[in-house]
């Protein structure tokens, strides 16, 4: 007979002899796959333990517009200051900065990132007569709006194999949501048929009820939403706001709403527009942000340098290049088509890959029409930058938020277009020399 203390120990050490029953089980090529994703999980877990940190170290100053040269952590040895060198691009941050300062909404904020790497290359915050107002890009207190769109557009394109051009039937006007255009199907007269592409451009919040209703589950908008980084945190060194939302179980007029963007309970921060932009433009993979590029110790040498860490994988590279052709169509035919017209036509950027999502309505805090735009621009040598740009206003507009995103991209590509059309200029002319 085993006495108790045996038998406490039999119970300890069961599981541990059945995982290394099961992993010799194994053959030699599950073994190793096995062995190397706990190494990444175990090289994501130190990146994020430095991280948040770093975070805590950097909150009270980031919550307040500063950049502070130097921090005091504690990593091997005890508490010791630390150089810190920022993933910010000073032209971009200069150029969003003076944006902001000139159009004076009455609140505003930009987040501008690599959506390669995750790295945060401009990060502005406005507040009309308040030039020392906390980091409206870091909070998550506004209404994700229509933006919720790209969620719903990416669980039926991704999972149910919809195409761009599949077409969807409505009843109702293009930018309202009344309860019997979307529980009830009566096809009459005013009946209207549109694809799902020119409705995502167009923003109409109809359509993604019906679409939902007809072909996906409220299962299938919530795994997306989580995707996209509701519901979860995230370990950034940047203390910023994850999204948050409410999603019904069954198929209700509730579910309409929220699916279309058309509620104040779905809420978001810039930071996660610019990580949902993002990972469209990376086909798929969702980046942390970061901000800290490096850390160095008392000596001058460097102690720490980010690595890429994945959020999530919001779509597969099918999924993410149907979205791109929704998304490319919001900026040449639908919603923010007039902000973006002169960089469309400028030949200069015509190798320039756009595409983006806009949405407005009245939030709460702080109170005023909330505009957004998410967005991203990917040039030569896998240059993809992405953008969560929001204005808010009490009163009347000064800017929309899509005309500030145009802006930035215009910025940001100017030098590398136009060397590469002043190298295309001279082979021309090399060419007619010969």
């Amino acid at each position: 007979m085993l006495n108790r203390k045996q038998k406490i120990h039999i119970a300890l050490l069961l599981p541990l002899l059945l995982a290394f029953g099961f992993f010799w089980s194994m053959g030699s090529e599950e073994r190793a796959r096995h062995r190397a994703q706990l190494e990444e999980q175990n090289r994501i877990e130190g990146i994020q333990e430095i991280r948040q940190k770093i975070s805590q170290a950097l909150a009270p100053y980031l919550l307040h517009n500063q950049l502070i040269p130097e921090i005091n952590l504690v990593l091997d040895r005890g508490s010791q200051p630390y150089q810190v060198t920022y993933t910010i691009d000073e032209d971009l941050q200069d150029e969003a900065e003076q944006l902001l300062k000139s159009y004076k909404p009455d609140y505003g904020a930009l987040v501008i990132m690599d959506a390669t790497t995750g790295a945060v290359r401009a990060m502005a915050s406005f507040e009309k007569g308040k030039p020392s107002a906390d980091n409206l890009a870091l909070r998550g207190t506004y209404p994700a709006a229509s933006i919720f769109k790209i969620v719903t557009a990416t669980a039926a394109l991704d999972r149910y194999k919809l195409s761009p051009d599949t077409l969807v039937m409505y009843n109702g006007a293009n930018h309202t949501l009344y309860r019997q255009n979307v529980l009830y199907t009566k096809v009459n007269r005013w009946t209207r048929e549109i694809t799902l592409k020119e409705a995502f451009a167009r923003s109409i919040n109809t359509v993604f009820g019906r679409l939902t209703f007809e072909h996906m589950e409220p299962k299938d908008i919530e795994e997306y939403a989580i995707r996209f980084g509701f519901n979860k945190p995230i370990a950034s060194d940047l203390p910023f706001d994850t999204g948050f939302t409410e999603i019904p179980q069954e198929k209700s007029f509730h579910l309409a709403e929220m699916v279309s963007g058309y509620n104040k309970i779905t809420k978001m921060s810039p930071v996660q527009g610019a990580m949902i932009a993002g990972s469209v433009a990376a086909t798929g993979v969702m980046r942390v942000p970061y901000i800290v590029e490096s850390l160095k110790n008392s000596a001058g040498k460097i102690i720490w340098k980010p690595e890429p860490v994945t959020a999530a994988v919001t779509m597969t590279g099918q999924g993410a290049e149907r979205l791109k052709e929704l998304m490319e169509a919001t900026i040449t035919q639908g919603t923010s088509r007039k902000s973006f017209r002169a960089l469309v036509r400028d030949k200069k950027f015509r190798e320039l890959e756009l595409g983006g999502k806009t949405g407005s309505l009245h939030g709460d805090n702080p109170k005023g029409k909330v505009d957004w735009f998410v967005g991203y621009a990917i040039g030569g040598e896998n240059d993809k930058l992405a953008i969560g740009a929001i204005t808010v206003n009490r009163d009347y507009w000064t800017v929309k938020s899509s005309y500030l995103a145009q802006s930035l991209f215009k910025k940001h590509f100017k030098d590398q277009f136009s060397l590469q059309n002043q190298k295309f200029f001279n082979a021309s002319l090399d060419h007619g020399q010969q």
